[in-house]
């Protein structure tokens, strides 16, 4: 058991670099990853039954504790990337599916990695769980509310299926999750430890997958795509860390609010855009998937160095 905890620690560690080594592959051997694409739906259902084993009653004290920086990471997530994916698609004028694609996974809730981005930043990791769990169990009735508001000029969208699916997806494995920790107690601690081989090997089959199935599309309009997920991923995480020292958030929260932003739960746009709309959309959320892996370490690097040199500044002053 030692041995496969290790693995899941190496493996959650190197997590960009499977994610992008298997997006490659999938990308150049379509037909080994098609299968997969069958499994999109029950492998973010075991993501988020891992991420109902990981919750704790102490992740929702956050949200009485400190309710309005908890409020305030919820608004921004829900506020800054839907808008942020609508401008883009209406700047670069985006054909339907890419833009439904891009403005699905900018509403979508906060992506569990943000939390690990936020301690290797220094961040307020208790206000990073609060706000990804806050904004993932609303999910439900938020993110479709958003995609249909946001995404109808250029596709069809149906609220009450998209609803239902997320139920079906995100908040019942969650719930379960919840239940079978109540439960069991200290028992499910094991397989806590081996979680992030579990996630790992889900988000990377989902990439794999959607990338096979929309392989020639890819070859004709990726870097269209890689261009967009890059601003917005990118623009999200410095509007997200402005919008919490507008509001006064000291350094530690104003960073954990640029993760949180800009790091979106992908495995569940891609699920999304697959069961309802076609393999192009689910693109930007799997590029997404590969890119804000990448760019988390990257930002969290240079916050925790913001943050040493924040210390150094009195000292020198001293």
């Amino acid at each position: 058991m030692r041995a496969l905890i290790a693995l899941s620690r190496f493996v959650g560690n190197t997590f960009a670099l499977w994610v992008l080594l298997f997006a490659v592959l999938a990308f150049l051997l379509p037909a080994a990853f098609l299968p997969l694409t069958a499994w999109i739906v029950p492998l973010l259902g075991l993501i988020m039954f891992g991420m109902g084993l990981t919750l704790k009653a102490e992740d929702f004290r956050e949200v009485a504790r400190r309710p309005l920086w908890v409020a305030l990471g919820v608004l921004a997530q829900f506020i800054i990337m839907p808008g942020l994916a609508w401008l883009l698609c209406k700047a670069l004028a985006l054909p339907a599916e890419i833009a439904v694609g891009v403005i699905l996974v900018g509403c979508c809730p906060g992506g569990t990695a943000s939390n690990v981005m936020t301690w290797f930043a220094r961040g307020d990791v208790a206000l990073s769980v609060s706000i990804t769990a806050v904004t993932t169990l609303l999910a439900p009735l938020v993110t479709p509310s958003l995609i249909w508001a946001l995404a109808s000029e250029w596709l069809p969208v149906s609220f009450s299926a998209m609803f239902i699916s997320i139920l079906k997806m995100v908040l019942l494995p969650i719930v379960l999750g919840l239940i079978v920790r109540r439960l069991l107690g200290n028992r499910v601690q094991l397989a806590v430890e081996v979680l992030p081989l579990i996630s790992v090997l889900s988000i990377v089959a989902i990439v794999a997958a959607v990338v096979a199935a929309s392989q020639a599309r890819i070859a004709e309009s990726g870097l269209l795509i890689m261009a967009v997920v890059v601003l917005h991923n990118g623009i999200g995480l410095g509007l997200g860390f402005l919008a919490g020292r507008v509001f006064g958030l000291p350094l530690a929260q104003s960073k954990t609010l640029s993760i949180e932003v800009g790091m979106q739960n992908s495995g569940l746009g891609a699920a999304l855009a697959s069961a309802h709309f076609s393999p192009l959309a689910a693109v930007p959320s799997a590029l997404f998937s590969v890119w804000h892996n990448l760019s988390g370490p990257l930002v969290a690097t240079l916050y925790r160095r913001l943050d040493d040199a924040s210390k150094q500044a009195p000292e020198q002053k001293a």
